[in-house]
This record gives structure tokens, C-alpha cells and sequence, in this order.
């Protein structure tokens, strides 16, 4: 039997991404005041953007369950004894830690293997998607979790962000915490390190972010695939892949926006790169 692949909203995947590659996601839930939403699926990126710059309550978030997480497990436990699991950093979220709790509150009998990425969004969005394609090798669990925990080594996550105070207000500014003191004008670069967010370097623009970006990118030689995604930013994204493009036209370039409980967080006129590096690299 083929291992199924489970992860959380926080992946950034989309709903083609998913359908394409036999992907299960359990999603997190975004909070407005009294109502509540599960991520991508009872609230478009669309809606939550909206009422994010135009309504009046600031979101808040929360995680998966344990039982939201055994209540897959089982639903797959139909269809293979084999399920890896790969889930946004646990410094960032409970999310790994509900996935591992899971494992208990199963009815079914299935080996689970649960990895905590250290990532998050495209970060690891891409390695699920790598890894995806891989189970399609029928490499079992051992193999697959295996062949996951080298390919996040390959993952390189970098954002621009217009401001920290979502981050800041929702407790997840990590070790970019110092530079909250900036000048207004100053727009931060963060990246992930040891599972939390981190300063990279700080612009005065967001031309200029999105150069840093592009300079980034295209320092890497051999590209498997690169993840773009936006809050509200589409404009700068679609001259930002139009631009890789030109450098590298073989390389796949997968799109997305910013999730809702991501979005909580990021907020409004960011834009995230990830390069997955070729294996051999």
C-alpha cells in the first residue's frame, strides 16, 4: 500500500496542489471575535485578506486537535497502514504536538511517522510536495520519512514583510523580536531558523525586498522547484516570477497565497520565497 501524506494548512498548499498529489491537510482555524473558521476550507484567502485590511476585529488563530488528527488518521487507516505526517515547526505551533497526541486517540491500527519541519508555509509546502511524488515510488514509511528529513535540509525559506506587528501581536516574532525598534520605513527580511522566525536583513522598500529576494534566489544553482506566495502583494509576485522565469524557465514555480492563519500573523503586503534545492546539490 501506498503511504499517505499528511500535513497541516499551514503548508500553504492549495487545493490543486492537494488533489494532484494524493495530500491530506488538516487545517488550522482562524478567529474573528466570536466566529470562527477552519483555514482554506469555511474561509477563502480572498475573504480572510479582506476582512483583515477592512474589518475592525484583529484574528487570532488556533491549532488542529489531536482529535482532528486521529479522526484522519483513521479515515486513511482505510487505505494503507502507512501514514507520514509533516507539520509547520513546533516553536511556532502545537500543531506537531496534536499530531503526536494523535497517534494515542487512534481506533484503527496504522504506523505513523510525525516530523516537525521546523518550517513553515512553502518551506514546507514544497517538501511536502516532494515527498508526495515520491510515496508514488512506493517507498515505504521508513524510506519516505527518511528521504523528508534530507529534503528539509534542502528547503530555504525567506520573507519580506511591510511590518512586524501582526507577527508581534500574535506572539510569533521569534529572535526578530529586536527589530521592532526599527524606523517605520525600514521593511524586515526574516527567514526560519531552529524552527522560529529570524532576522536576515531590513530594506527601505518593498522594490528593494524584492530584489533582495530575486538575488537570493537565483544565487542557488540547481533548483528542484521554488514556492511564491503573497498576502495581498500580487502585482510585485507576478513581475517577481516573470523575472525568475527568464533565469530559469525549466524550473517549476508554485504559486500560492499566504494562508488565513498564516495571514493572522504576516499580515497584509507580504510576499515569501522558498527555493528547494536539487538533491545531488
Amino acid at each position: 500500500m501506498t503511504v499517505q501524506i499528511v500535513t497541516d494548512s499551514l503548508s500553504d498548499l492549495t487545493q490543486e496542489h492537494v488533489k494532484d498529489n494524493g495530500i491530506t491537510v488538516v487545517p488550522l482555524t482562524v478567529v474573528f471575535g466570536h466566529e470562527t473558521y477552519l483555514d482554506r476550507v469555511t474561509i477563502t484567502t480572498d475573504e480572510f485578506y479582506r476582512r483583515l485590511v477592512n474589518g475592525d476585529v484583529w484574528p487570532a488563530s488556533s491549532q488542529p486537535t489531536p482529535q482532528d488528527f486521529a479522526d484522519t488518521y483513521d479515515k486513511l487507516a482505510e487505505e494503507t497502514n502507512e501514514i507520514l505526517t509533516v507539520t509547520l515547526s513546533s516553536k511556532l505551533s502545537g500543531t506537531y504536538q496534536s499530531a503526536i497526541a494523535a497517534k494515542s486517540l487512534m481506533k484503527k491500527k496504522c504506523k505513523v511517522e510525525v516530523i516537525d519541519s521546523q518550517t513553515v508555509a512553502m518551506g514546507l509546502g514544497l517538501v511536502v510536495l516532494s515527498t508526495a511524488k515520491q510515496a508514488k515510488q512506493e517507498m515505504n514509511l521508513n524510506q519516505l520519512a527518511e528521504y523528508t528529513r534530507k529534503a528539509l535540509t534542502r528547503s530555504h525559506f525567506m520573507a519580506y514583510f511591510d511590518t512586524l506587528k501582526y507577527l508581534a501581536k500574535g506572539g510569533r516574532i521569534g529572535k526578530a523580536q529586536g527589530l521592532l525598534g526599527s524606523v517605520l520605513s525600514i521593511k524586515p527580511i526574516l527567514n526560519t531558523k531552529d524552527g522560529e522566525m529570524s532576522p536576515v536583513t531590513r530594506v527601505r522598500s518593498q522594490a528593494a525586498g524584492m530584489d533582495y529576494l530575486f538575488n537570493y534566489v537565483t544565487g542557488f544553482k540547481n533548483i528542484e522547484m521554488i514556492g511564491l506566495e503573497h498576502t495581498t502583494l500580487v502585482e510585485p509576485v507576478e513581475i517577481f516570477a516573470k523575472r525568475f522565469s527568464a533565469v530559469y524557465p525549466k524550473v517549476p514555480v508554485i504559486r500560492s497565497t499566504v494562508s488565513p492563519v498564516l495571514g493572522v500573523h504576516g499580515g497584509p503586503n507580504a510576499l515569501a520565497i522558498t527555493v528547494l534545492e536539487a538533491e545531488g546539490k
